[in-house]
This record gives structure tokens, C-alpha cells and sequence, in this order.
């Protein structure tokens, strides 16, 4: 970034100026900083204006799913699919899954609901409040994943976001028409989610993606890379998380994978890796942290006496 003085009679208009290429063109981003500023003035509106330039930056980042790699890139990143060992999970052990996951997904967005009381709000027939809902739909959710046909799609993707908050949230299963952040608990802005007006096509970027490279990729990777993908771009208004976490699933179980619980208790380290990869889309954070969640989760889902059985591969 720089400062850009402009002559206007005897007095002086500074901008901050960031430039880039986009393609084969350079593009700047400008903002007016103010007129015959001192020095300190103009120093503390610099601060102002990285900041804001910054913001633009990031969702200016949004605008292309550039995951271009090279067939040494590839193999690489397929190579972490053979730290996990692959199982199927027997009924028993679906029922404990989706305990597990229901509460975990819900409690990294903030749900009060404790571990203890997901099973009897799961067989109760009248939930008492939004949280109470959202922890049966993300169970019916978990159901579809695991036993529909279907493969990645946009239908499917809202039809998740539907089941999960069709009882608790009125823009269930629609595409957002504002733009939204991700804040820690501070305030602090995390990650913009693309701008709305951009969502159809990057959505389409992303499903044609997923359907051109599907088979270049283990699917471990191949979940990860959408997982990551789909957050990036932050479709929904709110629901997000949960939505991208059956999406990473629902690859999984597709291509015979027993799925993942991501735990509240990791939750700190599930965002760094996203930030991560939406800053320098950068994988290898995120495979490392799924590979120690998956272990965990086969260890949770698992018990001496019933051992889910090893698949052949």
C-alpha cells in the first residue's frame, strides 16, 4: 500500500492506494484519506484505511475458487488419506455418532443444549425452544446424509440447511440476501462471507468444481477441500457451520468413510485452520486437524466389546 498525493489549486488530497492483478490487468483499490493532512493526521487515517482495504481485500478473495494444483501437489495431499484407518460404523455406533456430533456441531455455534439431555431430546416429540429444535434437525440431517442416494448439489446443500433450522429460523434452506461476517467472541471480524450478490455463481463454481476433480482426490481430502470451500464462501445467513460440517460428512460417508465429530472442545483450532486456508488457501492445517478428530471420533463411537468392522480397501 501506498499514499497518493493529488494537486487540487494550493492544496494537497491524499488516498490510499493498494494495487493487484487480476488476470492480466491491474486493478487498485483507493481511499480518500483527507486534505492538507500533518503528519500524525495523516498516519492515524492510514491506519483507517489499511483496515478497510484489508476488509475489501478479503472479500475480493471470495470472488474465484482458485484451488489450482499440480499433479505433485495432488499426490501429496492425497498421501494424508492413509494416516486414518477406514471403518464402517454398525447401527450401535450411528446412534453414538449422532449424539456426539448433534451436540458438538450445535455447541460450536453457541447452543446451550448439554451433552447429557441430546438423547431424550432426540425421542422427545415436542421441543420446548429453538435449541431443542435445531438438535432434532441436525439429527434428521445426519439421517439424510447417511442414507440418501444423492450427491453434491445445490438442492442438497439447501435441503441441509432446511432440515436443520426449517422449525427455528424463518430464512431456512434460502440463500442469504445480505452480507454477513464471522465474529469471534470479542467482536472481532474473523471472516467476511462472500457478497451476496456473488453467491450464485461462486456456488456454481464450487459444485462444477467438485463434479470435474471429485476422482483426483482421496475423500478425505476431497471433504476437506469442500468443507473449507463452502465456508469461505458463508452462503447462508446463519447455520453455516453446522451445514458445512454434514457437507465435509456427507462426502465421507459417500465414499464409504465412516464420518467425523468435530469436538467444541477443538473449536479454537477448527477455525485457525479455516482462517488459514481462506487467507492462503493453505490444506495442510486442516488435514492434520481432521486426521486427530477422526481418531478421536472412531475412539468415542468404538468400545472393547463392539469393534466397528475394518473395511478392505
Amino acid at each position: 500500500m501506498y499514499i497518493e498525493k493529488r494537486k487540487v489549486g494550493k492544496s494537497i488530497k491524499y488516498y490510499l492506494v493498494y494495487s493487484y492483478r487480476e488476470k492480466k490487468e491491474v486493478k487498485k483499490i483507493r481511499r480518500y484519506l483527507g486534505i492538507n493532512l500533518s503528519a500524525e493526521e495523516l498516519q492515524k487515517k492510514r491506519a483507517t484505511a489499511e483496515i478497510q482495504i484489508k476488509e475489501k481485500l478479503e472479500q475480493l478473495n471470495t470472488e474465484i475458487f482458485n484451488f489450482s494444483l499440480s499433479k505433485k501437489q495432488i499426490e501429496k495431499l492425497n498421501r494424508y488419506d492413509s494416516k486414518i484407518k477406514v471403518w464402517h460404523l454398525e447401527d450401535w455406533s450411528w446412534k453414538t455418532f449422532t449424539e456426539q456430533f448433534v451436540y458438538n456441531t450445535n455447541a460450536i455455534e453457541g447452543s446451550t443444549v448439554q451433552e447429557k439431555d441430546v438423547p431424550e431430546i432426540l425421542h422427545r416429540d415436542n421441543p420446548k425452544d429453538s435449541e431443542e429444535k435445531e438438535t432434532k434437525g441436525v439429527a434428521k440431517a445426519v439421517s439424510l446424509i447417511r442414507k440418501t442416494k444423492e450427491d453434491v448439489s445445490l438442492g442438497l446443500i439447501k435441503k441441509l440447511h432446511k432440515l436443520c433450522f426449517k422449525d427455528s429460523k424463518s430464512f431456512a434452506g434460502k440463500i442469504r440476501g445480505v452480507d454477513v461476517t464471522v465474529e469471534n467472541i470479542y467482536g472481532e471480524i474473523l471472516h467476511w462471507g462472500a457478497p451476496f450478490a456473488q453467491l450464485p455463481s461462486l456456488l456454481d463454481e464450487m459444485i462444477n468444481w467438485y463434479k470435474k476433480n471429485k476422482n483426483m482426490f482421496k475423500p478425505l481430502v476431497l471433504a476437506a477441500i469442500m468443507h473449507n470451500q463452502f465456508e469461505h464462501i458463508h452462503p447462508f445467513q446463519d447455520g453455516n457451520g453446522r451445514v458445512g460440517r454434514l457437507l465435509l460428512n456427507f462426502i465421507l460417508i459417500k465414499n464409504k468413510y465412516p464420518p467425523i465429530n468435530i469436538s467444541l472442545e477443538n473449536r479454537a483450532e477448527y477455525y485457525q485452520t479455516m482462517q488459514e486456508y481462506s487467507k492462503s488457501q493453505n490444506l495442510k492445517p486442516t488435514m492434520l486437524f481432521l486426521i486427530k478428530q477422526y481418531k478421536k471420533t472412531l475412539r468415542q463411537v468404538s468400545t472393547k466389546k463392539k469393534k466397528a468392522k475394518k473395511v478392505v480397501t
